[in-house]
């Protein structure tokens, strides 16, 4: 009877252990020593309209991005999570533009307003030569390939 409950014990022991590592892919380890991969992301906090004309004439040259987001959003967390993982070091130099909607919604609205772009959260905008050549919400950000700017 003591070697069926040691195997009971074992396979309690595996399941919690599987469960474990399915909980940690998800949600991250609590593990201090775990290595975190180094993002490429460059943020810059965009918190006034003024702003808004700086992206517009630097995109004459280059691509810039605006990503909104919402601190408050579950699916908004996982996508910029998804985003930044995403983010490789050729993309380094790519001005990302990182705008808290519920701190500066006026700035998002404005942002809508002058890139034509109706409001999403989260939601990724590609601004080149002024105006909007790309833009995606939700888990369509994933499908914009920001090495073809």
């Amino acid at each position: 009877m003591l070697k069926g409950f040691e195997e009971l014990t074992t396979d309690i022991k595996t399941s919690i252990r599987i469960t474990m590592g399915i909980i940690n892919t998800l949600f991250g380890s609590s593990d201090k020593n775990s290595k975190k991969k180094e993002s490429f992301v460059n943020w810059i906090p965009l918190t006034s309209v003024e702003q808004l004309n700086e992206i517009e004439k630097l995109s004459e040259k280059e691509p810039i991005a605006i990503f909104k987001h919402s601190t408050r959003c579950g699916i908004s967390s996982m996508v910029i999570k998804r985003f930044e993982n995403s983010f490789d070091e050729s993309l380094k130099n790519l001005k990302v533009y990182y705008l808290d909607l519920l701190n500066y919604r006026d700035i998002s609205n404005e942002v809508g307003y002058k890139f034509q772009v109706h409001h999403q959260s989260p939601q990724l905008l590609i601004i080149k030569n002024k105006e909007a050549v790309a833009h995606a919400s939700h888990y369509e950000i994933a499908r914009i390939d920001l090495k073809s700017f």
